[in-house]
């Protein structure tokens, strides 16, 4: 399930607060398998994707992370940073050369409680994302090891 356009920064958030926002953020590269962040990780960061994809991945115990999602060009990576305990609930990797702009978590909080019309569209957008990410992340995994039909005893 890909993300929806409208879950992209450039659609979720009024230009105003893009630009705002954009100013905060430093470009960054990676090359291909680079582990953007790990699942259980302190989320200290988030990405906005300007070139390539990521894929979000799950630990599942026993078995080799599946892919979630993969994120590509106006893409958040990453949502945990606005949310306590500021842990990573997915892990990440860039899949393709990928650019992005990095943005630290503190200074964008920082900046959500200074502008509380700001803070809301972030945490809007961000809670949007969120909801999609856990929708494709359950649909992921029914996909992957079913729901099997069991005989129980009632």
């Amino acid at each position: 399930m890909p993300p929806s356009l409208a879950l992209r920064m450039n659609h979720a958030l009024p230009v105003e607060y893009r630009e705002r926002l954009l100013r905060l953020g430093r470009e960054v590269r990676f090359p291909p398998g680079t582990r953007l962040f790990e699942e259980g990780g302190h989320a200290n960061r988030f990405w906005i994707i300007r070139d390539g994809t990521a894929a979000l991945d799950m630990h599942v115990p026993g078995r080799r992370p599946p892919v979630i999602e993969t994120l590509g060009v106006g893409d958040l990576v990453g949502w945990s940073w606005l949310y306590e305990p500021f842990v990573w609930q997915l892990g990440a990797e860039a899949l393709t050369p990928l650019r992005a702009y990095e943005f630290d978590a503190v200074a964008v909080r920082l900046m959500c409680l200074n502008d509380p019309e700001f803070g809301r569209a972030v945490e809007h957008w961000v809670g949007r994302v969120l909801a999609h990410r856990l929708n494709a992340a359950r649909a992921r995994l029914v996909d992957l090891y079913g729901i099997y039909e069991t005989k129980e005893v009632r």
